[in-house]
């Protein structure tokens, strides 16, 4: 595992990035999707979107990350994504993606908490990170997804860091965007696919719904994959 003192060699990649480990049983600590990326990628709206679209159809909860408030998980329980008592807020007090690959245990003790006391089927960990290295360790997510938008630049993922290369879904967001801030979407394409060796990529317009409906296919074919259930995305309605 990565410490916070190791200086990471490489930007590491796709085909070759840590598999998801296998367990056997969910019914402790449900099957779990990390959701990370820079501080106003979409991180929130994002939860918020696939919230939307998935909970008639599956038991959820959520966990949210910030470092001295609740900003997130308030903006959650404002716009209902979920009922309250589902959705956990934790105050990392230091860098959050430490709390997600370094040093686990609140968010892992907050997932277990909420799988014993609802018994969710899906359990979202939404997490800012200060730069492109903030990945989930695999002890704490089943699949995780990582999301920037084109306002940051279209240098972003010719740039690396183990959030783009081995995320199990990277997620370019703010589409729309591109041409106010003369970014290049086919550029992003291109290093991204490069840069992923073909895995898989969505751009989006989380806050238009745009995307998240493939979003979802990817998040409940790897949930299938991990448990033996399955959901009809056919059902699924944006």
């Amino acid at each position: 595992m990565t410490t916070a003192h190791e200086r990471m060699e490489t930007a590491g990649d796709f085909t070759s990035r840590e598999p998801p480990i296998r367990r056997a049983d969910f019914r402790k600590r449900a099957f779990t999707v990390g959701i990370g990326g820079p501080v106003g990628s979409g991180k929130t709206a994002l939860v918020l979107a696939l919230c939307e679209l998935l909970r008639d159809h599956i038991s959820l909860a959520v966990v949210t990350n910030d470092i001295f408030t609740r900003e997130d998980w308030e903006f959650l329980v404002k716009n209902k994504a979920i009922e309250k008592s589902r959705m956990e807020a934790v105050e990392t007090g230091g860098c959050p993606h430490a709390a997600i690959r370094e040093d686990i245990s609140v968010n892992l003790d907050a997932v277990t908490r909420l799988t014993k006391l609802h018994n969710p089927e899906i359990v979202f960990v939404e997490s800012g990170g200060d730069n492109l290295a903030a990945n989930f360790s695999r002890e704490l997510a089943d699949f995780i997804i990582y999301i920037i938008d084109v306002a940051g630049g279209d240098k972003i993922p010719r740039k690396g860091g183990p959030g783009i290369t081995q995320s199990d879904l990277f997620v370019i967001n703010k589409t729309d965007l591109a041409d106010a801030v003369g970014a290049s979407l086919e550029g992003m394409k291109v290093e991204s696919h490069r840069m992923r060796q073909g895995g898989p990529t969505i751009f989006a317009e989380v806050k238009n719904r745009r995307g998240i409906h493939q979003i979802a296919q990817h998040i409940l074919s790897s949930y299938a994959t991990h448990t033996g259930n399955k959901i009809p995305v056919s059902d699924l309605s944006v």
